[in-house]
């Protein structure tokens, strides 16, 4: 369970505890150099997400063990970017997943846990509750548990008849993979996204349109910078915010407003103005909002989407080639080019006051040899 900062910080403090602001541009970078290391070594990688990949191991075994190829995976890692990895080998991902968290978890593994054994598969799902698998959530965890299972082997054993008449086809499959049946596919291409959301939460409470506005205007203008590096379009951009459940006597209030273009558009100019025009619909003064943010939807890829002759909002002239200049500006340096919407003192930011080093990312941040 999460706490805010300032509750426990003199509590750190006295443990010496190291704390830092969130800083994406580091993160995203290493998790870019991480998945080039496993690209470099392996034969086929799964990008998962941010700090997770599956690696395609079929036929390794015949040159190498996997329990030495999982370690010179780490070796690898540990030495191109500076972090430590763990790496589960098994024969479905849903077993991949568990060996991963053993790997993690239990130092005696050295971070590598090779799963192939069907003895050593029993014996680790007898030592994993029923929360720790991978699609198993809260409420269908605390389902099983009344039911009596409360272990990932108690479930891999369940009758498929009772999970069938019990759950839906989802957790079936999981209980297949528990028992070596591989039945996600391995995807080396990542699927194209279905919708984008950029938000964050404010550094202070937002209480006038001007400073929400601001924020909504940057929001759209990084979803629709997201937008076109995916190579689409999108016709539907919703614009959401919230003041904080948690604050005494003050009512919550969190509404959300959609709107739609009636051309695809990744035009930041284009997508700024049907958030505003969403925000305007949504607005109310006298609340003190914690959270904003804005969502693309309803993609369709270049060339794909048909164009009207009677609509109100016709393509901007020049839209693609402008995108393309702002985007490779900023690429050198974000933020260079940015619409004045977003305003020039951001008092509403997120407060990074603990921002560690960009050591990867900012010549500036480079550390001084002496």
């Amino acid at each position: 369970m999460g706490a805010p900062y300032f509750k426990i910080k003199d509590d750190l403090r006295r443990r010496q505890v190291a704390v830092f602001s969130s800083n994406y541009a580091l993160y995203a970078d290493l998790s870019h150099r991480v998945m080039l290391t496993l690209m470099e070594i392996a034969p086929s990688v799964e990008v998962y997400s941010i700090d997770e990949a599956f690696i395609d191991m079929s036929g390794v075994s015949n040159c190498i063990p996997l329990d030495t190829f999982g370690r010179q995976i780490r070796s690898q890692v540990l030495k191109n970017t500076g972090l430590t990895v763990g790496v589960g080998i098994a024969p479905t991902k849903t077993l991949a997943k568990l060996a991963n968290l053993a790997a993690k978890t239990w130092r005696k593994t050295g971070g590598v846990v090779d799963l192939s054994d069907s003895n050593r598969q029993r014996k680790l799902l007898s030592l994993m509750p029923v929360h720790e698998i991978w699609g198993v959530g809260r409420r269908i965890s605390k389902k099983l548990e009344l039911m009596g299972m409360k272990t990932a082997l108690q479930l891999a054993d369940c009758s498929l008849w009772v999970i069938r008449k019990h759950f839906n086809v989802v957790l079936e499959r999981t209980v297949r993979e528990l028992r070596g049946e591989s039945c996600l596919e391995f995807d080396e291409f990542a699927p194209t996204k279905q919708q984008i959301i950029c938000s964050r939460s404010f550094g202070q409470r937002i209480t006038q349109y001007s400073d929400m506005h601001q924020a909504v205007c940057a929001y759209a203008e990084r979803a629709a910078e997201k937008l076109r590096a995916e190579r689409q379009y999108c016709c539907v951009i919703s614009v959401f915010m919230r003041t904080s459940p948690h604050a005494a006597n003050e009512a919550f209030y969190g509404p959300q407003a959609s709107g739609r273009l009636t051309t695809p558009s990744n035009d930041t100019r284009d997508i700024i103005r049907v958030a505003i025009n969403a925000l305007d619909r949504i607005w109310k003064a006298g609340f003190r909002y914690m959270k904003a943010g804005v969502m693309l939807s309803d993609f369709f890829s270049q060339g794909v989407a048909q164009l009207n002759l009677f609509d109100e909002y016709q393509p901007q002239p020049n839209s693609n080639a402008l995108m393309q200049v702002i985007d490779r500006i900023n690429h050198s340096g974000r933020g260079a080019v940015w619409f004045a919407g977003q305003g020039i003192q951001k008092n509403w930011a997120m407060k990074r006051e603990m921002l560690s080093p960009g050591y990867t990312t900012r010549y500036s941040d480079l550390p001084i040899v002496k």
